[in-house]
């Protein structure tokens, strides 16, 4: 009876694995790269990179804009940008190596780690602030160490020693293991820890025993100031009153290395991804220990509103689909960056912006649901709806004004797919259309019902020019 339950499971699985390789995600990606274009322009981004991993594969990779506005230089796919706090994982994964090898432990203290450590501790009854709390943002610590790096023009970013000699000057926030902080200077006293234990430079250690391993040739512990302008881009500011943004004034994290101070491009995360897809299904040690990882990747740390919870380096979140994601972003000035990792399916998105004031989750969230949109091939190996009808006619940009911006038409698994634009929610805002007759079409409701019809007019040499609907016409604009 058992061996018969796991044969079942077996085939179940097999079917599964092999129908997600029968997915073509081509016309997703499509839909995807016009989606990031038109945002892009909408939302005046100087430029927007994108990379797509299923387990050891980047599917699908992207750019869009300029790396440098005033020199007219494309953005592209190995633009590099700061990654800053994404540099948190990097510097989470050095602390489980050393935590692997048995050169400390989770539950040490901070204090008997580093011999200079003299934050005041304010609340007599605290518990001890220890490595596992710094990795969980749950020590108490303030978030920043005490001077103002984040304020421009200049972002004066302390040296290590400006640290060490401050931080008696500072305190406790919270008692231990009570709330969630976010706190750059407690990933900072994890890149102390790193080179207290090991006895190398916090950057000798990471790039000897993470970034050459894993072939990350352009990530960094610093901003390359050579590059600056062509491949690495220029990061520029919000959007101000007038629409615009400006240019932010190169920066290097110095002493908040550790929590801050890297730098990468969307292909080098991907890597990064890769290896963690790779080393969950293994038994193997890649730098850290398969079960490390995975220890790493679960809940340690719930806030008491039950709504923040962390893992140790990673965020850990449960999705809209019930599974879980492990993620990390990173802003500085005039740099957003983010990247998340489904463990069960093993895709991972990873963004890069040159510009504050956007959020770079909200495109990796949208990438993953259009491809959720995807169907893939029904039993007897043809995609559902099929039709042999060409829709190369019907692709393109369409005029919505005044009432919308535009929408662009394309081809979707033998149907039509519109997506109005710009659209904070694409895969929300897609709209499907099955052909009828001719030109006519119509829409597929969410409840897959038959909606209205829409109808394609041509010109006078045969060429698509518009469509109607209830009557009224929406011009095509281009190609």
């Amino acid at each position: 009876m058992k061996f018969k339950l796991f044969l079942i499971i077996a085939i179940i699985c097999l079917r599964t694995n092999a129908q997600e390789q029968k997915k073509d995600y081509s016309e997703a990606f499509k839909i995807i790269e016009v989606w990031l274009d038109a945002q892009k322009d909408y939302e005046k981004l100087p430029g927007i990179s994108a990379a797509i991993i299923k387990d050891q594969e980047i599917i699908w990779s992207g750019a869009f804009g300029k790396a440098n506005v005033e020199a007219d230089v494309n953005t592209e796919i190995n633009t590099i940008c700061s990654i800053c706090s994404i540099s948190k994982l990097f510097t989470a994964t050095a602390i489980m190596k050393l935590y692997d090898e048995g050169k400390l432990r989770l539950d040490d203290k901070v204090s008997d780690l580093l011999p200079w450590y003299n934050l005041d501790q304010k609340y007599s009854d605290s518990g001890p602030i220890t490595v596992r709390g710094l990795l969980t943002h749950s020590s108490g610590l303030p978030r920043e160490a005490n001077f103002p790096y984040w304020t421009g023009p200049d972002f004066p970013f302390p040296t290590q020693e400006e640290i060490k000699n401050e931080l008696g000057n500072q305190e406790t926030l919270y008692p231990a293991s009570t709330y969630f902080q976010y706190s750059n200077l407690g990933l900072t006293l994890l890149g102390e820890i790193i080179e207290q234990v090991s006895g190398e430079s916090f950057t000798d250690y990471v790039e000897e025993n993470i970034l050459k391993p894993l072939q990350l040739n352009e990530t960094r512990t610093q901003l390359p100031e050579s590059l600056y302008g062509s491949q690495l881009a220029i990061g520029y500011s919000s959007l101000d009153r007038m629409g615009q943004r400006k240019k932010v004034k190169l920066f290097q994290a110095n002493g908040i290395t550790a929590a801050a101070g890297f730098s990468s491009n969307v292909l080098d995360l991907g890597k990064f991804a890769s290896w963690q897809f790779r080393l969950m299904d293994s038994t193997i040690t890649e730098i850290i220990k398969p079960s490390t990882l995975k220890y790493m990747q679960q809940v340690h740390w719930t806030d008491p509103d039950w709504k923040t919870t962390w893992g140790l380096g990673f965020a850990v979140s449960k999705g809209s689909d019930g599974t879980k994601w492990v993620s990390h972003g990173g802003s500085c000035p005039g740099y957003r960056s983010g990247i998340q990792l489904n463990p069960k399916s093993k895709m991972a998105y990873t963004v890069m912006i040159n510009a504050n004031g956007t959020n770079p989750h909200k495109y990796a969230t949208e990438m993953h649901a259009i491809l959720n949109k995807v169907k893939g091939e029904s039993k007897n190996g043809e995609t559902e709806e099929s039709t042999k009808k060409d829709m190369t006619d019907y692709t393109g940009y369409y005029s919505n004004q005044p009432w919308g911006s535009e929408s662009y038409i394309s081809s979707w698994e033998g149907k039509l797919v519109m997506l109005r634009l710009p659209s904070q929610s694409p895969a929300k805002s897609m709209t499907f259309l099955k052909h009828v007759k001719g030109d006519h079409f119509q829409k597929i409701r969410s409840d897959d019902e038959p909606g209205e019809m829409v109808v394609f007019e041509r010109d006078e040499t045969g060429k698509v020019n518009r469509y109607s609907q209830h009557g009224n016409y929406s011009n095509k604009m281009r190609d």
